[in-house]
């Protein structure tokens, strides 16, 4: 990141008759740096400083040029507009200052090179499998890190809610493992500056847009664990939020204008009603309620109405994609921002990565509402969105049911005969369990089986996987969720711990058979086509058999999960619309082949994965 040089010593210039400040009054200025060469030729500094709003900018470089200075009701800011033409070079922008007529500041601000191919930089896609990670929790790789001189919350691994050490290193030195159990992708929550009085390891709270949080590490760091993962095959996705930030941020307490945050006079609640946006029948104090309400005191509410605020949060996606090469966004909270506002972000970043992607939260178990927002939708109320990818919450909440206690496939299989709601469904990211949710294995009440069918449907279903960090070794939490355990530490990650789940030391026979399992399978669907993206056919479930098929023109793959107890006898002849031509199937987890006539038996609580021949 370009640093911002604050101090410079004074001097007299007798023959000019002015005299530069000892010390410069602007202490920030956002973007940090831009690239030449961007599809959108615009950018809008954010300057703050004491009583700069009367500085006037001037910039002599050649290609770049002010178009425009907004001066705002806060004498302490200043924006400006710059456009960065095509003839731009890479080089240091020299910004200077004068007030009254008179120099006052100059600084420096660069204009950097894009990497090769940076404009048709490649998403994740159904091939991946992502890997979910709390970074505060995977492993402490540099302990120097885990208490910073200036930080307010301090080391406190007793604490469940507190701060653990883990960082960006510590994910950096196990990128080996990550890449042997057959993930593709990595998704980290958010590491941004979270300096916060306390429970702010989750990274949701944040309080500088453009800095590493320094207990996780540097904004090079972040950089290099980029590139290293790509280096490995495995892309990084960035968790980011513009609904709101973290109360200790820095202009909270120096806002621009009254209307940079919402209700920043008197804290408001939101509803956390997310119906208020598609109902047609809705109160308008209902919907400014959920739009403009806060989700906690400590995490104010942006509002993406003021044109300023929303340049910013769109430019500064746009520079961490640039900045890391990333491969993907995950949208926080995506319905709760202003919803014309997250169309144009979203339009934003796909126009200047055409082959990017970016997967919205929208934890709704209703199909229809979780569709109001994909590209492609044609809503009554004529709201379009260019948002490619959501979280399949209702197919998570059906899986869950379907294998915990009395439930059943139907459950499934009714939510995916849905799926002619949305424009596209492939394009949906299917899970077991997240960061904000019980374990799965909690949620399946720790029984073993149903946890090898959760992991064999959600890797053969429709759509990209994703898992979370330590369900590969059965980690566990309560069944009501609390987040401080649901995020607990993967064992391993710190000197001193007796188990190990990067290299199995210690893990009971269970736990490697679990590992051993979801590594099989990871592997196995690095090269399977057809459930990358072949066409999904299933069939209705019946005696507790759920059987579907994935097939493309390579590739012909039968899934059958069996939740029973005991084996159960399977006639083919329900299936010969999938089975013409097909003589025998290899169970992808064992290397047997199976003989495709008559009947098969189908092992107890068990899936069966054949590749067709």
């Amino acid at each position: 990141m370009t640093k911002i040089s604050r101090y410079f010593l004074p001097f007299c210039c007798i023959l000019c008759g002015f005299q530069l400040y000892s010390q410069n009054k602007i202490a920030h200025i956002e973007p940090p740096n831009w690239w030449v060469g961007m599809k959108n030729p615009k950018v809008q500094l954010l300057l703050h400083g004491s009583k700069i709003g009367d500085f006037n900018p001037s910039i002599d470089y050649p290609g770049v040029r002010i178009e425009r200075v907004t001066k705002v009701e806060n004498p302490n800011y200043l924006f400006v507009d710059l456009r960065i033409g095509s003839e731009a070079k890479a080089g240091a922008v020299k910004i200077n200052f004068t007030q009254a007529g008179k120099p006052v500041e100059s600084h420096t601000w660069q204009l950097l090179q894009r990497e090769p191919g940076a404009a048709e930089r490649k998403g994740f896609d159904n091939s991946d499998v992502l890997y979910l990670i709390t970074p505060d929790r995977f492993a402490n790789g540099d302990p120097k890190n885990d208490e910073v001189s200036g930080l307010r919350e301090k080391l406190n691994r007793s604490n469940p809610g507190g701060r653990h050490g883990g960082d960006i290193e510590g994910i950096r030195t196990h990128l080996d493992y990550i890449s042997d159990m057959g993930f593709t992708a990595v998704w980290l929550n958010p590491v941004l500056e979270n300096d916060m009085q306390s429970y702010s390891y989750h990274g949701y709270s944040t309080t500088d847009f453009y800095k590493v949080d320094p207990r996780f590490g540097t904004n090079e760091a972040y950089r290099q664990l980029a590139k290293e993962a790509n280096a490995k095959g495995i892309k990084l996705i960035m968790d980011m939020i513009v609904n709101h930030c973290g109360s200790e941020h820095w202009w909270m307490k120096d806002l621009p204008t009254h209307d940079w945050i919402n209700n920043a006079a008197a804290y408001v609640e939101t509803n956390h009603k997310k119906a208020v946006l598609q109902d047609p029948h809705v109160s308008q104090a209902d919907l400014k309620r959920f739009t403009d309400g806060w989700f906690v005191p400590t995490m104010p509410d942006l509002n993406q109405r003021n044109e300023l605020m929303a340049t910013y949060l769109t430019q500064n996606s746009i520079w961490w994609v640039e900045y890391l090469g990333l491969a993907g966004i995950r949208m926080d909270t995506y319905p709760y921002p202003d919803m014309n506002y997250m169309a144009e972000w979203t339009r934003s970043l796909m126009e200047e990565y055409p082959n990017f992607n970016i997967v919205g939260e929208e934890w709704h178990e209703t199909p229809a509402y979780v569709a109001y927002w994909q590209k492609g939708k044609m809503n009554p109320n004529g709201y379009e969105s260019d948002l490619k990818s959501l979280m399949d919450f209702p197919l998570q909440t059906a899986m869950s049911k379907a294998l915990s206690g009395n439930g059943s496939w139907n459950e499934v299989y009714n939510i995916l005969a849905q799926d002619f709601l949305y424009p596209n469904p492939d394009d949906l990211v299917v899970f077991p369990d997240n960061h904000d949710m019980s374990r799965i294995f909690a949620q399946l009440r720790e029984d073993f089986a149903a946890y090898q069918l959760a992991h064999a449907f959600v890797l053969t279903t429709r759509g990209t996987p994703q898992l979370y960090y330590g369900s590969e070794i059965l980690m566990t939490s309560p069944a009501e969720r609390n987040d401080g355990i649901i995020r607990s530490d993967f064992p391993g990650g710190w000197a001193g711990d007796p188990v190990n789940g990067f290299t199995g030391a210690g893990l009971t026979e269970k736990q490697k058979t679990a590992q051993d399992f979801v590594r099989k399978l990871l592997q196995w669907r690095k090269t399977a086509t057809a459930v990358h993206g072949g066409k999904l056919v299933h069939f209705i479930p019946r005696n507790g058999l759920y059987v579907y098929f994935r097939q493309d023109d390579r590739q012909r793959i039968m899934v059958i999960l069996n939740k029973n107890e005991a084996e159960q006898t399977l006639p083919l002849d329900w299936f010969s619309e999938m089975l013409q031509g097909v003589s025998n199937g290899k169970n992808v987890l064992d290397g047997s082949v199976l003989k495709m006539t008559g009947e098969i038996k189908v092992p107890a609580k068990m899936p069966l994965i054949l590749e067709l021949n």
